[in-house]
């Protein structure tokens, strides 16, 4: 069983700053499947609205953004590690959402999916 975790979220002011993190994790049974992981991803989700990609990392060397994040947002992480993170910088109201880890390939094409963390952007 695959487990991804993320840490951070909660509350912070228009223009403020915060960052996320995401580690994959599992059982020895599991390790071949964490091993196969080659890009992370972040997708946030908001009231009413669909899922949506933020930012994707692959540890090959790329990544690439959504554009209504670009420039604010940035993602890395650790390829060995399976670790993600997203620093994002002069938030706004329409940030608010959760904010959902993803790590690919998973078994048979499903990708694995963390549990989501809130974050809250106040006026």
């Amino acid at each position: 069983q695959v487990q991804l975790v993320e840490y951070g979220g909660g509350l912070v002011q228009t223009g403020g700053s915060m960052k996320l993190s995401c580690a994959a994790s599992g059982s020895d049974s599991a390790s071949g499947y964490i091993s196969k992981i080659n890009a992370m991803a972040w997708y946030r989700q908001a009231p009413g609205k669909q899922r949506e990609l933020v930012a994707r990392l692959y540890f090959a060397g790329s990544s690439n953004y959504a554009d209504s994040v670009k420039g604010r947002f940035t993602i890395s992480g650790d390829g060995a590690k399976k670790m993600v993170y997203l620093q994002m910088n002069n938030l706004k109201s329409e940030d608010t959402a959760v904010y959902i880890c993803n790590a690919a390939p998973g078994p048979l094409g499903v990708d694995f999916w963390g549990n989501g963390t809130l974050v809250t952007i106040s006026p």
